[in-house]
């Protein structure tokens, strides 16, 4: 163990972790980013298959991105942002309004995605009481869903990893049966289905409608959940009836939003509008902290009012609009249109599933294979005709990443599945190197050859 390892083991104390597996797998010290790749103290290089926890973009130090932060550090910081703003701020306001659905006009700015989340619940929960419907205190959310991991995003989250042991600080969250479209009871493929589980939100809502502030989805794809991923007509009905009940449609796009799904926001393949977008992680191409609370004229103007009237929305951070990460976040979205990068995408996104299919289809432990977008998950089984999982607590997936990285390869795991969320500068070339691994790592594990 380095010096290095031995220091960052007495102080740090890291997150998402069981701090005891390190004495085992210990930490790797990065020393520096290029493109896809990082490369440790000892030279040795690792393909980020994860984009770093899914907020890569454009590949590590990005010379256009590193050239944004260059040119505004040396203007300005940071500034309060109340009653003060600045030029980056307001052009990627402006921007953002732009590209996001018709009619979410107003920008409230963050710094994480879980305080995007406490965002939106508050604003939702205040709007409701400032517009005289002091009964609607709850949201509906999906069960495996993952919002962050303050305690109001735990309250509307719904994985046990996470939340069982704070259950008793969390908020009163009708909770919905969500999509399983991989074990779906049904019977339907997500291909060809009108969502015939949305059921069961269609009867908590009809139940519960008069205590809803709204509804709170992850679109399209469950990240945290596995990668679970279920078809647009569901984000309809979602729309559908929160419109029927005058309930919000909080969208919670920190992962899967800025291309990740084949569109620039995944609500677009539903071609719907939610009340409320949350907007983080990628915004800033994996940079800065920053995030954005987007909604509509009708919600913003629930809380403009004269002063004495107490209807401001009193939430605020140290760092809300910061001007680097502004800057950081306006060339990056910049890139998306001279680079064409949604187009060129869907190009490597076909190439990847082409890839992951040939070694997949007959694999013996490969349940499923599911993609949308730059988003693509294997899920490992115990018995593909069941679709039996392995135990958690055998921990396959972890110890397969363990093998990934001896081979070069990020590939942390969701319990059992695996899953790819490259940087979009990967290759051709990368693409090959991220999936032969991949399946390199699963195949040694199981002892395939």
């Amino acid at each position: 163990m380095s010096k290095l390892q031995e220091k960052d083991l007495q102080y740090i104390w890291h997150p998402c972790s069981q701090m005891k597996d390190y004495e085992e797998l210990k930490p790797l010290i990065i020393e520096k980013g290029r493109g896809p790749y990082l490369y440790d103290v000892n030279g040795k290089s690792y393909l980020d298959a994860v984009s770093s926890w899914w907020v890569n973009l454009f590949g590590h130090s990005n010379p256009r991105i590193n050239q944004s932060i260059k040119e505004q550090i040396e203007k300005l910081e940071h500034v309060i942002f109340a009653n003060f703003s600045h030029e980056p701020a307001i052009r990627l306001a402006e921007k953002i309004v732009s590209i996001t659905p018709e009619g979410l006009n107003k920008v409230f700015f963050a710094d994480n995605g879980s305080s995007a989340i406490e965002v939106a619940l508050k604003l939702s929960f205040q709007y409701h009481q400032q517009a005289g419907m002091s009964q609607k205190k709850r949201f509906a959310a999906l069960t495996d869903a993952y919002h962050g991991e303050t305690l109001g995003a735990l309250s509307v989250g719904h994985i046990d990893l996470y939340s069982q042991v704070f259950k008793p600080l969390l908020l009163d969250t009708v909770r919905v049966e969500g999509p399983d479209c991989y074990r779906c009871p049904f019977g339907e493929s997500r291909e060809h289905c009108d969502a015939p589980c949305f059921t069961h939100m269609e009867q908590s809502i009809a139940e519960h409608h008069s205590t809803l502030c709204g509804i709170i989805i992850e679109p399209l794809i469950q990240c945290a959940a596995g990668m679970k991923m279920y078809p647009p007509v569901y984000l309809k009905k979602a729309r559908e009836i929160c419109d029927r009940y005058q309930l919000h449609l909080i969208a919670d796009e920190i992962a899967v939003g800025f291309g990740r799904t084949g569109e620039m926001f995944a609500c677009e393949h539903a071609q719907i509008r939610p009340d409320i977008m949350c907007l983080s992680k990628g915004l800033t191409a994996g940079y800065m902290p920053l995030a954005l609370t987007v909604v509509t004229d009708q919600i913003y103007d629930a809380f403009y009012a004269d002063y004495i009237e107490q209807k401001a929305f009193m939430h605020s951070h140290s760092y809300t609009g910061n001007p680097i990460a502004c800057a950081v976040a306006c060339e990056s979205l910049k890139i998306f249109e001279d680079d064409q990068v949604i187009e060129s995408n869907r190009e490597k996104a076909s190439y990847i599933a082409q890839k992951v299919i040939e070694q997949g289809n007959d694999h013996p432990y490969v349940g499923e294979y599911r993609q949308l977008g730059m988003v693509g998950a294997i899920e490992l089984v115990e018995d593909k005709s069941s679709k039996g999982g392995f135990d958690w607590k055998k921990r396959i997936g972890y110890r397969i990443y363990k093998i990934g990285l001896e081979k070069g390869i990020i590939l942390r795991p969701l319990g059992n599945i695996l899953y790819f969320m490259p940087p979009y500068v990967v290759t051709k070339e990368d693409i090959d190197f991220m999936v032969d691994t991949a399946f390199s790592a699963i195949n040694e594990f199981f002892g395939l050859k």
